[in-house]
């Protein structure tokens, strides 16, 4: 009887981001990406979001592999924390490896590290697996599709994925290969991407995104061009370098790892930019500017990017002034529209035209759409499926359609971070859950636990109430009259009475304890606790946080 397969994910499912799967097969384990998420609004201060490993920690010594299907940060944005506890080889392309690198020598882990580079089609020996590298369509080049040759059968992760039929470099998603596992051996298990599950049709083609850019470049002759994309987009870097050449410009380029990620695609023959083509960006103010074209990072709003800093007059190197243009070549990723919108109108205020992809053709998308999920699920034809990389509903979407085109109902599963589902001789299903909470990393600090966040909510949102009482060390008895002290909270008019009421209602309760017997600091740091809470929400209907102070004098 051939030995069960167990996939557990540790994150990517009903959310975006954080993309990271196990696949388990006697006793021995291989990591399918490892990605972080970036925070939402309601994680105050949090500067990363990671998969919990306590499941790969306390099975380190099980990891036979890494595997990585591309070169985005929610897909491997993780690993510098993983491979704090876990020495096992990284498998990926060339660019997805340097991409790894970067971060990889920024944690020190450099030579730590064990990088594997494969190719197009190959196929490596991982673990108990046979594992096969399956070329796909994506924003970031050299992405993978991954088959797992198991005692089960073929589990096939797609990977990001579209079907583009012109793309940049002509490397098409390999569908030929994908029919002809599906018709030799069969896909017992088939994930797939599940990101625009929700849109009917077909995601464009990356090549119409060139010809839009470059009819925007001739119209905007005599007039500074600054463009913003994702720095790992390389066809998009190149279309634009293109774009800008063809009208007489240089390129200047302008954040970290844009200058990073363009150096490593350079080196990899993936960008073909040749040298005379770029400007310093110290040196811009040297050309006219018709003459320049400068990439920057900054596309989703990041308070501290480079678009950021000139939407505010902050950047160092470029201000934006009257005339100039500014292409956002890109989405808003889910969660990031208000600080893209506020980004978009410091530059329109500093004069800049602004073109994005809601008034021109200067995007498209990495993901496929419903059609392009229908073609896969046509010609991988699975025996069971499990949606992923997506919100849950996008993962509810994309199971429908998989039982639309024909995968039995009980073969579906909808499955979120935790889960674990095995694949045996009687069909699939859920088998147990493993650990995957949310870990939140805030700068050097480290891990951030729930109760910090929640703290910092209630901070942003109610403000805070510091009572300060000073008492005598022996008796207990007050010394002086209670201090109220407030930030985000009692600083409006008319608080005074409040205050006022506190500090009253702080020397009852305080006489009230000590004659009780309550004259310990931790008794008294309660009461006062309970007065000022009790008060506060009676008389403003808010909850702030209340910090007491017990001094002895």
């Amino acid at each position: 009887m051939p030995d069960a397969v167990r996939i557990s994910f540790l994150g990517g499912l009903g959310e975006i981001g954080r993309n990271c799967a196990v696949v388990e097969q006697e006793g021995r384990l291989v990591v399918l990406d490892c990605g972080v998420m970036f925070p939402n609004p309601e994680m105050p201060g949090v500067d990363l979001v990671l998969p919990d490993f306590t499941f790969l920690r306390e099975r380190a010594a099980d990891v036979d592999g890494i595997v990585l299907t591309h070169g985005h940060e929610d897909h491997v944005g993780a690993l510098a924390y993983l491979m704090r506890d876990i020495d096992a080889p990284i498998y990926g392309s060339g660019l997805t490896l340097g991409f790894a690198r970067n971060r990889l020598d920024e944690a020190g882990l450099g030579q730590k590290a064990r990088l594997v580079e494969v190719r197009d089609g190959e196929r490596r020996k991982i673990g108990p697996f046979e594992i096969e590298f399956i070329p796909v369509t994506h924003s970031v080049p050299s992405g993978f599709a991954l088959a797992f040759h198991t005692a089960q059968g073929i589990v096939l992760h797609s990977g990001d994925f579209k079907l583009d039929l012109t793309p940049v470099d002509g490397r098409r998603t390999d569908l030929a290969r994908i029919g002809q596992m599906a018709a030799t051996e069969g896909i017992r298990l088939l994930l797939a991407d599940s990101t625009n599950a929700e849109l009917p049709g077909y995601t464009g083609s990356e090549s119409a995104v060139g010809e839009s850019l470059r009819r925007i470049f001739l119209a905007q002759r005599g007039r500074r061009i600054v463009v913003a994309c994702f720095a790992s987009h390389v066809h998009r870097i190149q279309q634009l370098a293109d774009a800008a050449v063809a009208s007489g410009r240089k390129v200047a380029l302008l954040g970290r790892s844009m200058v990073k990620n363009v150096g490593i695609a350079r080196d990899l023959g993936m960008l073909t930019i040749p040298d005379r083509c770029f400007a310093d960006i110290e040196t811009i103010g040297d050309h006219n500017p018709g003459e320049i074209c400068v990439i920057s990072t900054g596309s989703q709003g990041e308070p501290m990017s480079a678009l950021a800093q000139m939407a505010s007059g902050e950047s160092r190197w470029l201000h934006i002034e009257e005339g100039d243009v500014v292409v956002l070549s890109s989405h808003a990723i889910p969660g990031n529209e208000w600080a893209v919108a506020k980004v978009m109108d410091g530059l329109a205020r500093r004069g800049a035209e602004v073109i994005h992809a809601g008034v021109a053709h200067v995007h498209e998308s990495g993901h496929a759409r419903q059609g392009e999920l229908a073609t896969l699920l046509s010609i991988a034809r699975p025996r069971s499926f499990v949606p992923v990389h997506g919100e849950y509903r996008m993962l509810v979407r994309h199971s429908r359609l998989a039982i639309e085109m024909g995968v039995a109902p009980d073969e579906v599963l909808i499955c979120e971070d935790g889960d674990v589902v095995q694949l045996g001789d009687e069909g699939i299903d859920f088998a147990g859950e493993v650990s995957a909470a949310h870990v939140f990393v805030d700068g050097i600090v480290g891990d951030v636990g729930i109760g910090v966040l929640r703290d910092r909510r209630v901070l942003a949102e109610e403000g805070v109430v510091v009572a300060v009482v000073t008492v005598d060390g022996r008796t207990g008895e007050l010394v002086g009259a209670p201090e109220i002290v407030s930030r985000g909270f009692l600083d409006e008019p008319g608080a005074e009475s409040v205050v006022e009421e506190l500090r009253s209602a702080l020397v009852k309760a305080i006489e009230v304890s000590v004659g009780e017997g309550g004259e310990d600091s931790d008794a008294l740091r309660r009461v006062v606790r309970r007065t000022v809470g009790r008060i506060v929400s009676d008389r403003t209907r808010r909850r702030p946080m209340i910090v007491p102070l017990v001094l002895e004098a």
